[in-house]
């Protein structure tokens, strides 16, 4: 069987202007074939790298342009995308999530001990999830997705956590986004919020034309690049 996941990799530590091109590729997921889109600049590595995880409505030209980016902008990258389907039961969505960490390790030009993890919207949620699911994971973004609220969950964490919100996201309460935080903080984790006060949810991405805030998107894609460069240094 075949579906699509939404991953990135990318590596952090050049400092090149382009961006990366994609190219389709495949991974196992347990019995199931997961279809994919590899992004490999120059150079030998080893790189750190990046799963990047998309919104509810898909693997659309933003996400790949936020992939491109981030290959581009923050360093020169291998870089993986792929397509979470609507609908896929969590379950397996996190397990293709860990096998693509697994299949990022295995690439030769990337460090197995630098990979880490965002998301936009639902993929948000998922990259969550996947800090809380694989112990290894060196970094997670969670940009406006869902969060979680006990201590036996969140103890599981061990990656950096960078938390990007809205504060006037309906789905998102800022009182949530701060328990999380001050959670993290009790339990020892390293994590680091922002709230936009004059955003709401996916403020992020232009194509939400009532919601979209330009600034707002620049300043967080900033602190998620300078966030990245932190954790994923060697």
């Amino acid at each position: 069987m075949k579906r699509t996941l939404l991953i990135v990799l990318i590596a952090i530590l050049a400092s090149a202007c382009y961006a990366a091109d994609g190219k389709p590729v495949t991974y196992k997921s347990g019995a199931d074939t997961v279809n994919a889109i590899l992004y490999t600049p120059q150079g030998k590595g080893p790189f750190p790298a990046l799963v990047v995880i998309h919104e509810w409505w898909g693997l659309n030209d933003w996400v790949k342009e936020q992939a491109s980016r981030l290959a581009g902008k923050v360093a020169t990258t291998p870089e993986e995308a792929h397509e979470i389907m609507r609908g896929v039961p969590e379950d397996r969505a996190g397990r293709d999530l860990l096998a693509a960490t697994s299949y990022l390790s295995a690439q030769s030009n990337v460090d197995p001990k630098r990979i880490g993890s965002i998301g936009w919207c639902m993929g948000g949620g998922y990259s969550l999830n996947l800090a809380v699911n694989d112990p290894k994971l060196k970094v997670a973004v969670i940009n406006y997705g869902h969060l979680a609220s006990d201590d036996a969950t969140l103890k599981k964490i061990n990656a950096a956590i960078l938390g990007i919100f809205g504060g006037q996201d309906k789905g998102i309460p800022v009182a949530d986004v701060k328990k999380f935080e001050s959670q993290l903080k009790a339990l020892g984790k390293t994590v680091e919020i922002h709230v936009f006060p004059d955003a709401g949810h996916a403020f992020q991405n232009p194509n939400n034309k009532q919601g979209y805030r330009a600034d707002d998107a620049a300043a967080a894609w900033k602190i998620t690049t300078d966030f990245l460069a932190q954790y994923l240094k060697k």
